[in-house]
Protein backbone atom coordinates (compact mmCIF):
# COMPACT_ATOMS: atom_id res chain seq x y z
CA UNK A 1 0.00 0.00 0.00
CA UNK A 2 1.40 3.42 -0.95
CA UNK A 3 -0.25 5.28 1.97
CA UNK A 4 2.00 5.60 5.02
CA UNK A 5 1.68 7.35 8.38
CA UNK A 6 3.09 10.85 7.88
CA UNK A 7 3.73 11.27 11.60
CA UNK A 8 6.17 8.33 11.70
CA UNK A 9 9.77 9.66 11.81
CA UNK A 10 11.05 6.66 9.86
CA UNK A 11 8.49 7.26 7.11
CA UNK A 12 9.40 10.96 7.01
CA UNK A 13 13.08 10.09 6.69
CA UNK A 14 12.28 7.71 3.82
CA UNK A 15 10.14 10.35 2.11
CA UNK A 16 12.89 12.96 2.45
CA UNK A 17 15.42 10.49 1.03
CA UNK A 18 13.16 9.88 -1.95
CA UNK A 19 12.87 13.62 -2.55
CA UNK A 20 16.65 13.99 -2.26
CA UNK A 21 17.03 11.26 -4.89
CA UNK A 22 14.75 13.11 -7.33
CA UNK A 23 11.64 10.97 -6.75
CA UNK A 24 8.05 12.11 -6.18
CA UNK A 25 6.27 12.07 -2.82
CA UNK A 26 2.67 13.05 -2.01
CA UNK A 27 2.34 15.17 1.12
CA UNK A 28 -0.50 16.71 3.10
CA UNK A 29 -0.79 20.43 3.58
CA UNK A 30 -3.50 22.39 5.36
CA UNK A 31 -5.04 23.25 1.97
CA UNK A 32 -4.88 20.11 -0.23
CA UNK A 33 -2.50 17.20 -0.76
CA UNK A 34 0.49 18.02 -2.96
CA UNK A 35 2.60 16.01 -5.38
CA UNK A 36 6.14 17.01 -4.46
CA UNK A 37 9.63 16.94 -5.97
CA UNK A 38 12.80 18.79 -5.01
CA UNK A 39 12.44 22.24 -6.51
CA UNK A 40 16.13 22.67 -7.36
CA UNK A 41 16.19 19.62 -9.68
CA UNK A 42 14.57 20.33 -13.05
CA UNK A 43 14.54 16.63 -13.96
CA UNK A 44 12.68 15.79 -10.74
CA UNK A 45 10.20 18.61 -11.36
CA UNK A 46 9.63 17.27 -14.88
CA UNK A 47 8.37 14.06 -13.28
CA UNK A 48 5.56 16.08 -11.65
CA UNK A 49 4.46 17.47 -15.01
CA UNK A 50 4.58 14.00 -16.56
CA UNK A 51 2.67 12.30 -13.72
CA UNK A 52 -0.08 14.92 -13.72
CA UNK A 53 -0.25 15.46 -17.47
CA UNK A 54 0.33 19.14 -16.73
CA UNK A 55 1.73 21.60 -19.31
CA UNK A 56 5.37 22.34 -18.48
CA UNK A 57 4.82 26.12 -18.77
CA UNK A 58 2.14 26.10 -16.03
CA UNK A 59 4.10 27.08 -12.89
CA UNK A 60 4.27 25.16 -9.65
CA UNK A 61 4.41 26.51 -6.10
CA UNK A 62 7.59 25.87 -4.14
CA UNK A 63 6.99 24.91 -0.51
CA UNK A 64 9.52 25.94 2.13
CA UNK A 65 9.78 25.47 5.89
CA UNK A 66 10.23 29.18 6.65
CA UNK A 67 11.06 32.57 5.17
CA UNK A 68 14.79 31.96 5.50
CA UNK A 69 14.51 28.90 3.25
CA UNK A 70 12.43 30.94 0.78
CA UNK A 71 15.39 33.27 0.29
CA UNK A 72 17.22 30.57 -1.69
CA UNK A 73 14.70 30.99 -4.52
CA UNK A 74 14.08 34.76 -4.43
CA UNK A 75 16.13 37.38 -6.23
CA UNK A 76 14.45 40.01 -4.08
CA UNK A 77 11.99 40.04 -1.22
CA UNK A 78 9.61 42.96 -1.82
CA UNK A 79 8.24 44.83 1.18
CA UNK A 80 4.70 43.69 0.38
CA UNK A 81 5.78 40.05 0.37
CA UNK A 82 7.55 40.58 3.69
CA UNK A 83 4.45 42.08 5.30
CA UNK A 84 2.20 39.29 4.04
CA UNK A 85 4.49 36.43 4.99
CA UNK A 86 5.19 37.86 8.44
CA UNK A 87 1.44 37.95 9.05
CA UNK A 88 0.30 34.72 7.39
CA UNK A 89 3.19 32.22 7.24
CA UNK A 90 2.99 29.39 7.98
CA UNK A 91 -0.43 29.28 6.34
CA UNK A 92 -2.53 29.17 3.17
CA UNK A 93 -0.79 32.02 1.34
CA UNK A 94 1.48 31.94 -1.72
CA UNK A 95 3.50 35.02 -2.66
CA UNK A 96 4.99 35.51 -6.10
CA UNK A 97 8.38 37.24 -6.03
CA UNK A 98 11.30 37.72 -8.47
CA UNK A 99 13.10 34.40 -9.00
CA UNK A 100 16.79 34.03 -8.24
CA UNK A 101 18.87 33.36 -11.34
CA UNK A 102 19.56 29.68 -11.89
CA UNK A 103 17.03 28.55 -9.31
CA UNK A 104 13.94 26.38 -9.94
CA UNK A 105 13.45 27.36 -13.56
CA UNK A 106 11.32 24.29 -14.32
CA UNK A 107 9.15 24.80 -11.24
CA UNK A 108 8.58 28.42 -12.29
CA UNK A 109 7.45 27.37 -15.75
CA UNK A 110 10.41 29.29 -17.20
CA UNK A 111 9.27 32.63 -15.79
CA UNK A 112 11.45 35.17 -13.97
CA UNK A 113 9.10 35.03 -10.98
CA UNK A 114 8.34 32.20 -8.57
CA UNK A 115 5.52 31.28 -6.19
CA UNK A 116 6.57 30.44 -2.62
CA UNK A 117 4.53 29.06 0.26
CA UNK A 118 5.19 27.94 3.83
CA UNK A 119 2.53 25.37 4.79
CA UNK A 120 1.34 25.01 8.38
CA UNK A 121 0.47 21.29 8.33
CA UNK A 122 2.74 19.54 10.85
CA UNK A 123 3.54 16.67 8.47
CA UNK A 124 4.46 19.09 5.68
CA UNK A 125 6.63 21.08 8.09
CA UNK A 126 8.37 17.96 9.38
CA UNK A 127 9.00 16.70 5.84
CA UNK A 128 10.38 20.04 4.64
CA UNK A 129 12.78 20.25 7.58
CA UNK A 130 13.92 16.65 7.24
CA UNK A 131 14.33 17.11 3.48
CA UNK A 132 16.42 20.25 4.12
CA UNK A 133 18.68 18.19 6.38
CA UNK A 134 19.14 15.83 3.43
CA UNK A 135 20.04 18.66 1.04
CA UNK A 136 16.62 19.57 -0.41
CA UNK A 137 16.13 23.37 -0.20
CA UNK A 138 12.43 23.37 -1.12
CA UNK A 139 9.70 21.17 -2.55
CA UNK A 140 7.70 22.05 -5.67
CA UNK A 141 4.20 20.68 -5.15
CA UNK A 142 1.01 21.24 -7.12
CA UNK A 143 -2.14 19.40 -6.04
CA UNK A 144 -1.74 15.62 -6.17
CA UNK A 145 -4.26 14.85 -8.92
CA UNK A 146 -4.40 14.60 -12.68
CA UNK A 147 -4.16 18.02 -14.28
CA UNK A 148 -7.37 20.05 -14.26
CA UNK A 149 -9.28 17.63 -12.05
CA UNK A 150 -10.64 17.89 -8.52
CA UNK A 151 -7.94 18.45 -5.91
CA UNK A 152 -7.42 15.78 -3.21
CA UNK A 153 -8.09 16.47 0.45
CA UNK A 154 -7.41 12.96 1.79
CA UNK A 155 -4.64 10.41 1.23
CA UNK A 156 -7.22 8.05 -0.29
CA UNK A 157 -8.07 10.68 -2.93
CA UNK A 158 -4.40 10.74 -3.96
CA UNK A 159 -4.18 6.95 -4.09
CA UNK A 160 -7.08 6.95 -6.54
CA UNK A 161 -5.14 9.21 -8.93
CA UNK A 162 -1.75 7.47 -9.20
CA UNK A 163 -0.23 3.98 -9.08
CA UNK A 164 0.94 2.35 -5.86
CA UNK A 165 4.61 3.17 -6.42
CA UNK A 166 3.96 6.73 -5.17
CA UNK A 167 4.70 7.22 -1.47
CA UNK A 168 1.75 9.08 0.07
CA UNK A 169 2.18 10.60 3.52
CA UNK A 170 -1.14 10.40 5.36
CA UNK A 171 -1.83 13.51 7.39
CA UNK A 172 -5.60 13.13 7.71
CA UNK A 173 -8.25 15.33 6.11
CA UNK A 174 -6.96 18.72 4.99
CA UNK A 175 -8.13 21.43 7.38
CA UNK A 176 -8.70 24.19 4.81
CA UNK A 177 -9.81 22.20 1.76
CA UNK A 178 -9.09 24.61 -1.11
CA UNK A 179 -5.75 25.85 -2.38
CA UNK A 180 -3.86 28.85 -1.03
CA UNK A 181 -4.51 32.45 -1.96
CA UNK A 182 -1.88 33.65 -4.45
CA UNK A 183 -0.65 37.26 -4.33
CA UNK A 184 1.74 38.66 -6.94
CA UNK A 185 4.25 40.91 -5.20
CA UNK A 186 6.55 41.56 -8.17
CA UNK A 187 5.08 44.96 -9.14
CA UNK A 188 6.23 48.31 -7.81
CA UNK A 189 2.74 49.85 -7.66
CA UNK A 190 0.31 47.30 -6.18
CA UNK A 191 0.05 43.67 -5.14
CA UNK A 192 -2.32 41.59 -7.29
CA UNK A 193 -4.64 38.85 -6.05
CA UNK A 194 -4.25 36.09 -8.65
CA UNK A 195 -6.22 33.37 -6.84
CA UNK A 196 -8.51 33.80 -3.81
CA UNK A 197 -8.47 31.34 -0.93
CA UNK A 198 -9.94 31.08 2.54
CA UNK A 199 -7.54 33.83 3.55
CA UNK A 200 -9.84 36.70 2.64
CA UNK A 201 -9.19 39.79 0.58
CA UNK A 202 -9.99 42.05 3.54
CA UNK A 203 -7.37 40.37 5.75
CA UNK A 204 -4.73 40.62 3.03
CA UNK A 205 -5.52 44.28 2.33
CA UNK A 206 -5.45 45.12 6.04
CA UNK A 207 -1.88 43.84 6.29
CA UNK A 208 -0.81 45.50 3.03
CA UNK A 209 -2.43 48.79 3.97
CA UNK A 210 -3.79 49.19 0.44
CA UNK A 211 -6.28 47.54 -1.92
CA UNK A 212 -5.26 44.53 -3.98
CA UNK A 213 -5.26 45.06 -7.72
CA UNK A 214 -7.18 42.85 -10.13
CA UNK A 215 -5.27 40.59 -12.55
CA UNK A 216 -4.49 41.98 -15.99
CA UNK A 217 -2.57 40.83 -19.06
CA UNK A 218 0.78 41.61 -17.43
CA UNK A 219 0.48 39.26 -14.45
CA UNK A 220 2.67 36.15 -14.32
CA UNK A 221 1.18 32.74 -14.97
CA UNK A 222 0.24 31.10 -11.68
CA UNK A 223 -0.92 27.73 -10.44
CA UNK A 224 -4.64 27.00 -10.56
CA UNK A 225 -5.64 30.13 -12.48
CA UNK A 226 -6.69 28.63 -15.81
CA UNK A 227 -10.32 29.27 -16.76
CA UNK A 228 -11.15 25.56 -16.58
CA UNK A 229 -9.80 23.74 -13.53
CA UNK A 230 -10.83 21.67 -10.49
CA UNK A 231 -13.28 19.76 -12.69
CA UNK A 232 -14.85 16.34 -12.03
CA UNK A 233 -15.66 13.92 -14.85
CA UNK A 234 -19.31 15.01 -14.74
CA UNK A 235 -20.20 18.38 -16.20
CA UNK A 236 -20.71 21.03 -13.53
CA UNK A 237 -23.39 23.69 -13.87
CA UNK A 238 -23.78 26.60 -11.44
CA UNK A 239 -27.41 27.62 -10.89
CA UNK A 240 -29.04 30.29 -8.75
CA UNK A 241 -31.44 29.09 -6.07
CA UNK A 242 -34.77 29.70 -7.82
CA UNK A 243 -33.78 28.23 -11.24
CA UNK A 244 -32.25 25.20 -9.51
CA UNK A 245 -35.41 24.55 -7.50
CA UNK A 246 -37.56 24.91 -10.62
CA UNK A 247 -35.33 22.63 -12.71
CA UNK A 248 -35.49 19.91 -10.06
CA UNK A 249 -39.27 20.12 -9.91
CA UNK A 250 -39.45 19.62 -13.67
CA UNK A 251 -36.90 16.81 -13.59
CA UNK A 252 -38.58 14.74 -10.89
CA UNK A 253 -37.37 11.37 -9.64
CA UNK A 254 -35.55 8.98 -11.99
CA UNK A 255 -37.23 5.72 -12.96
CA UNK A 256 -36.56 2.78 -10.65
CA UNK A 257 -33.21 1.21 -11.52
CA UNK A 258 -32.24 4.02 -13.89
CA UNK A 259 -28.95 5.88 -13.32
CA UNK A 260 -29.33 9.36 -11.81
CA UNK A 261 -29.52 12.06 -14.49
CA UNK A 262 -27.99 14.68 -12.18
CA UNK A 263 -26.31 14.99 -8.80
CA UNK A 264 -26.82 18.11 -6.68
CA UNK A 265 -24.72 20.19 -4.31
CA UNK A 266 -26.93 22.83 -2.71
CA UNK A 267 -27.42 24.93 0.39
CA UNK A 268 -30.89 26.48 0.29
CA UNK A 269 -32.44 23.91 -2.04
CA UNK A 270 -33.25 20.78 -0.04
CA UNK A 271 -35.82 17.97 -0.19
CA UNK A 272 -34.78 16.76 -3.64
CA UNK A 273 -36.69 14.16 -5.69
CA UNK A 274 -35.94 10.61 -4.54
CA UNK A 275 -33.04 8.88 -6.26
CA UNK A 276 -30.94 11.98 -6.96
CA UNK A 277 -27.51 12.03 -5.28
CA UNK A 278 -27.23 15.10 -3.05
CA UNK A 279 -24.70 16.71 -0.76
CA UNK A 280 -25.60 19.68 1.39
CA UNK A 281 -23.39 22.73 1.04
CA UNK A 282 -22.52 24.14 4.49
CA UNK A 283 -23.92 27.49 5.51
CA UNK A 284 -20.57 29.15 6.21
CA UNK A 285 -17.74 29.68 3.72
CA UNK A 286 -14.97 28.10 5.80
CA UNK A 287 -16.88 24.82 6.20
CA UNK A 288 -17.90 24.90 2.55
CA UNK A 289 -14.26 25.26 1.49
CA UNK A 290 -13.30 22.34 3.72
CA UNK A 291 -16.01 20.11 2.19
CA UNK A 292 -15.98 21.32 -1.43
CA UNK A 293 -13.60 18.96 -3.21
CA UNK A 294 -14.66 15.91 -1.20
CA UNK A 295 -18.30 16.69 -2.06
CA UNK A 296 -17.54 17.06 -5.78
CA UNK A 297 -15.64 13.76 -5.76
CA UNK A 298 -18.48 11.95 -3.99
CA UNK A 299 -21.11 13.31 -6.38
CA UNK A 300 -18.90 12.44 -9.35
CA UNK A 301 -18.62 8.88 -8.07
CA UNK A 302 -22.43 8.57 -8.18
CA UNK A 303 -22.20 8.16 -11.95
CA UNK A 304 -24.44 11.12 -12.76
CA UNK A 305 -23.31 12.88 -15.96
CA UNK A 306 -24.23 16.30 -14.56
CA UNK A 307 -23.62 18.02 -11.24
CA UNK A 308 -25.91 20.96 -10.51
CA UNK A 309 -24.43 23.32 -7.93
CA UNK A 310 -26.34 26.06 -6.17
CA UNK A 311 -24.41 29.31 -6.65
CA UNK A 312 -22.77 30.33 -3.36
CA UNK A 313 -23.41 33.74 -1.79
CA UNK A 314 -21.70 36.71 -3.43
CA UNK A 315 -20.16 37.95 -0.17
CA UNK A 316 -16.37 38.35 0.13
CA UNK A 317 -15.92 35.39 2.48
CA UNK A 318 -17.19 33.02 -0.24
CA UNK A 319 -14.78 34.31 -2.93
CA UNK A 320 -12.46 31.29 -2.80
CA UNK A 321 -15.31 28.76 -3.04
CA UNK A 322 -16.95 30.69 -5.88
CA UNK A 323 -13.64 30.80 -7.75
CA UNK A 324 -13.19 27.01 -7.59
CA UNK A 325 -16.77 26.31 -8.64
CA UNK A 326 -16.66 28.78 -11.54
CA UNK A 327 -13.51 27.10 -12.86
CA UNK A 328 -15.01 23.64 -12.35
CA UNK A 329 -18.02 24.73 -14.41
CA UNK A 330 -16.03 26.52 -17.15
Amino acid sequence: MSIRDGSDPAVLAEAAARLAAGELVALPTETVYGLGARADDDAAVARIFAAKGRPADHPLIVHVADAAQAGRFAAAWPARAARLTQAFWPGPLTVIVPRASGQAAAAAGGQDSIGLRCPSHPVAQALLREAARQGVPGVAAPSANRFGRVSPTTAAHVAGEFDDTLLILDGGDCEVGIESAIVDCTRDDRAVLLRPGVLGRAALEAVLGEPLAAPDAAVPRASGTLASHYAPRARVRLMDTAPLRAALQVLGAPARGAPPPVAVYSRMVQGLPAGLPWRRMPDDAVSAAHDLFAALRALDDSGAPLIWVETPPSTPDWEGVRDRLQRAAA
